[in-house]
């Protein structure tokens, strides 16, 4: 049992309660203070530090809304209005345990929203206000978002986190490894999300949604074990993922993010590989058809190889799913794990050919290692050992990939066009 429960959390409502003293005597009798002025005051400066978004339908028509924590105001329900024309309505908030604490994960579905819209909304009478937008059901104008993996909570993920929000993206899509809570340490993973929340923030104060798909650092067993061994990170994504860590999100009429699970609670061949054929069979008239997993394919520093000719990194994927990358024109594979930044050639079969996948990554968000040369491994176009974050921009049916390192200096960029039969109408 974690030592994380609600008495560490009292920090924070100490804090209300201070502040509660602090808005002076407007609120309060000259020499009176009561129970429930104190109970208000908590309740107007109610802001949770774990407070991040997501979704789990059309994201061009709907936001998730989750925080993680223990002393809330009586009112959580969420409302939520435009910006523009701030007509209040309100959701409903629900509570399920997380992990193995006593804390509780706070979550809100608002739906039935207007696409390629700013939105703002507050939790019960707290004072604070938060700011997000949809996403547009047409891709009229440029559509940019960012990518990468390999996070973690030290002080090179939260510099990865700030320059990733000064992209303006519409999301955030992180390829596993979000934490490093190992499916064992939920402090861990409240310190992610609360990184998270202080810096995925744009220039203009909207909070950046999550999307992930899931690695072996939120597993407690790394690979093959159930669902049991992943109460963390499914204590707050079990929405995108309710039965099987691998699904896909469709965006308006241009985008399809497919999110794979390499092998950490599903198994890569059988059931997911049947699905995965289905779904891309399914989204040939998409503009932009994208993959994300974490386990690469092509890995930038760890061996295609195992030892006395044993299988290596990606086998399985080699075997089962890039044959199905091929068939059905996936235009970009965004993986992880190996903690560079790498770009290979477009592949088919492994091997260079101007008609075939491109693979990106290679998960260096928070983490770090020496990548492999392109001369080491043919199948690299480029690499580097530097944290990144990769910039993604949607124009027609072309995308532009660039890689940012920390410090903001360009890595590389490169650009895919669809490949796919043209879409009718």
């Amino acid at each position: 049992m974690s030592s994380l429960h609600r008495r560490e959390f009292l920090g924070s409502s100490l804090g209300g309660f201070a502040a509660a003293f602090a808005f002076g005597p407007s609120l309060f009798a000259q020499d009176t203070v009561t129970a429930a002025a104190i109970a208000d005051a908590a309740s107007l400066s109610f802001a949770p530090d774990t407070l991040f978004l997501s979704w789990q339908q059309d994201p061009t028509s709907s936001m998730t809304v989750q925080w993680i924590g223990s002393e809330t105001p009586a009112d959580v329900s969420v409302k939520f209005a435009t910006v523009d024309n701030p007509l209040w309505q309100l959701a409903k908030t629900i509570t399920k345990p997380f992990s193995t604490t006593d804390l509780k994960v706070f979550r809100t579905q608002l739906t039935g929203l207007k696409d390629g819209t700013e939105y703002q909304f507050q939790i019960g009478n707290a004072a604070k206000i938060y700011r997000f937008r949809t996403m547009p059901q047409k891709a009229t104008n440029t559509i940019q978002f960012v990518s990468g993996g390999d996070a973690g909570v030290d002080e090179h993920a939260v510099k990865t986190n700030i320059l990733a929000a000064k992209q303006e993206p519409y999301f955030a899509l992180i390829g596993g490894d979000l934490a490093y809570d190992n499916g064992k340490s939920p402090e861990t993973f409240i310190k992610f999300l609360q990184n998270y929340h202080g810096h995925m923030i744009d220039a203009k104060g909207r909070l950046i949604p999550m999307l992930s798909c899931i690695g072996n650092h939120e597993v407690n067993g790394s690979y093959k074990m159930k669902r049991d061994k992943s109460p963390n990170y499914l204590s707050v994504f079990d929405n995108l993922f309710p039965e099987k860590t691998f699904g896909v999100l469709d965006i308006g009429d241009y985008l399809s993010l497919v999110l794979l699970d390499t092998d950490h609670l599903e198994p890569i061949a059988g059931e997911q590989t049947s699905w995965l054929e289905k779904t891309l069979a399914d989204r040939q008239d998409r503009p932009h058809l994208m993959v994300a997993n974490h386990v690469p394919a092509y890995p930038s520093y760890r061996a295609m190889e195992g030892a006395n000719g044993g299988n290596g990194t990606g086998h399985e994927q080699r075997v089962h799913w890039c044959p199905l990358f091929e068939r059905y024109n996936v235009d970009v594979v965004l993986e992880h794990h190996d903690h560079t930044f790498k770009r290979s050639h477009p592949l088919t079969n492994g091997l260079k050919d101007k008609n075939g996948v491109l693979y990106l990554g290679d998960g260096s968000w928070g983490k770090l290692r020496a990548a492999k040369t392109p001369e080491e491994r043919p199948y690299l176009a480029a690499t580097s050992s530097a944290y990144h974050v990769t910039v993604h921009r949607l124009e027609g049916e072309q995308r532009f990939h660039m890689a940012l390192e920390e410090s903001g200096k360009v890595a590389d960029v490169c650009m895919t066009t669809n490949k796919r039969p043209a879409r009718r109408g």
